[in-house]
């Protein structure tokens, strides 16, 4: 069956088989050089690596990142140490990069503690990454020089000094020092630099503060003009210190109710956004209202500087007040039956004051005052008299007699007759005609009248005599 595949096809298959071979040597050659290309490798020198071994942790803050791949010793006399990295994130030591020596555990394992860098202000530059070998020991790993390590001396080797014969040895060390370094100054000041961590990072600090001597001196000289008013103000700010005192202490016992307070805290401060965004509108609608209240903030004022003379008139008004206080608690109790008989009263006449109050409102409505006194008005017109001389009111005086005698009487423009009988009815008639008859009359009332009367009597006119009653209402005939 294979000898009767085409050529064409079996080239084909060559060639994929090819192809996939190629494809799977490609991918475990990347693996592999992945693992090798992916290390980094840190040798850094010390002048001492006692008690150190290979595999003891490498860290960063405490956090380990590597481990001590191996140790050898150069050709200056000093220890090499390989640092393998294993955390990637820590694979970018710089040349200002830092390693030192440190004691892990009582029973003297040790360790190396690094610092891939030293911290710089935001708008510096970073330092240099560390120079790879190219070649000779250590090839392919990044080098870090002996000055950017230090080796403490351990508790032990300080207290093997003074035993013997070490004390011996030690004082004759002391002693032939000067002659022994005399040439050898300078190495042996950057031995002692290296060999403290504290005097390398104090020469670091004086170099630093050398370079900033002109920012410490306008320091020195902007912060002496700034504490000269807080020495003025020593006792305050001593006072404010001991209340921050007591009020730290007093925070610290209540320290789990802050804490619950600050859990609460974002919660609260969702709820608070529509209640804040609410009170920003109502601070855009008022401020019409406080401009206008700004306005009339001089007027406020005179008010309040003239209520304080007004409060000081007023204090013998609420003496009095306090008497009447005094009097009326006793005046109440002694009527309360009166009060008492007044709510009954109230509650028996709601009826008669709720018809009032209808008949009142009606009247109010209608204008009824205004009626009637348009009818008495009207009704008043109606009845006075009117001569050549204006309007009169008809009246009659009856003088306090016994008996009223009968007698007709004519004055041209009305009769009256009246009884002698107290209990008869006076009537008006006709008078009679002859003359004596009404002469005597006249006579009769001109007697029993009063003068003023007789006097106010308009004179006899040569009008005709009408009705008795008509001619009275209407005021005579003609002169209306």
């Amino acid at each position: 069956m294979i000898s009767n595949v085409s050529p064409g096809v079996k080239r084909a298959l060559a060639g994929g088989l090819l192809l996939a071979a190629a494809l799977v040597v490609l991918v475990l050659g990347t693996g592999a050089s992945g693992d090798g290309g992916g290390s980094y490798k840190v040798r850094a020198i010390f002048d001492s690596a006692s008690f150190l071994v290979p595999g003891e942790d490498v860290k960063v803050a405490g956090v380990k990142i590597g481990h001590i791949e191996s140790l050898d010793v150069t050709p200056q006399n000093k220890a090499a140490i390989v640092l393998q990295i294993d955390d990637p994130a820590f694979r970018d030591f710089k040349q200002d990069a830092f390693c030192t020596i440190r004691l892990q555990s009582l029973i003297g394992e040790k360790f190396v503690a690094c610092e891939p860098t030293q911290p710089k202000s935001a708008n510096s530059e970073p330092a240099p990454a560390l120079r790879k070998i190219e070649r000779g020991d250590g090839k392919g790993q990044y080098l870090l020089p002996v000055s950017n390590t230090s080796a403490p001396v351990d508790l032990d080797m300080l207290n093997n000094i003074m035993r013997l014969p070490e004390r011996q040895r030690f004082a004759i060390i002391i002693n032939e020092l000067g002659v022994g370094l005399a040439g050898n100054g300078r190495q042996l000041n950057q031995v002692i630099r290296r060999a403290n961590p504290a005097l390398y990072q104090l020469d670091r600090v004086l170099a630093i503060l050398a370079s900033q001597n002109r920012v410490l001196a306008d320091l020195a000289r902007d912060s002496d003009a700034a504490l000269a008013p807080v020495a003025r103000q020593s006792q305050s700010i001593s006072d404010f210190i001991d209340t921050a005192g007591a009020t730290a202490a007093a925070t610290a016992a209540r320290g789990d109710d802050l804490e619950r307070n600050f859990e609460k805290f974002p919660a609260f401060l969702t709820e608070l956004r529509p209640t804040m965004r609410r009170l920003g509108e109502f601070a855009a609608a008022g401020t019409p209202v406080m401009t206008d209240l700004r306005a009339a903030a001089p007027s406020i004022n005179t008010l309040f500087e003239q209520l304080g003379p007004f409060a000081t008139a007023a204090v013998p008004t609420f003496r009095t007040l306090g008497d009447l206080a005094d009097t009326g608690r006793e005046a109440l109790p002694a009527a309360e039956p009166i009060i008492r008989d007044i709510r009954g009263f109230a509650d028996e006449a709601k009826p008669f004051a709720r018809t009032l109050s209808r008949g009142l409102t009606s009247l109010r409505d209608q204008n009824g005052i205004q009626r009637l006194l348009d009818v008495i008005l009207y009704t008043t017109g109606t009845t006075t008299g009117f001569d050549q001389m204006g309007h009169y009111l008809r009246s009659l005086l009856v003088p306090i007699v016994s008996c009223v005698p009968y007698a007709v009487a004519q004055n041209g423009q009305c009769v009256a007759t009246f009884h002698d009988q107290p209990s008869t009815a006076s009537t008006t008639t006709t008078p009679p005609s002859d003359a004596p008859a009404a002469a005597s009359s006249a006579a009769l009332v001109d007697e029993s009248a009063p003068e003023s009367n007789s006097a106010a009597a308009p004179p006899p006119t040569d009008a005709s005599t009408g009705s008795g009653v008509l001619n009275y209402l209407l005021g005579g005939s003609g002169e209306r």
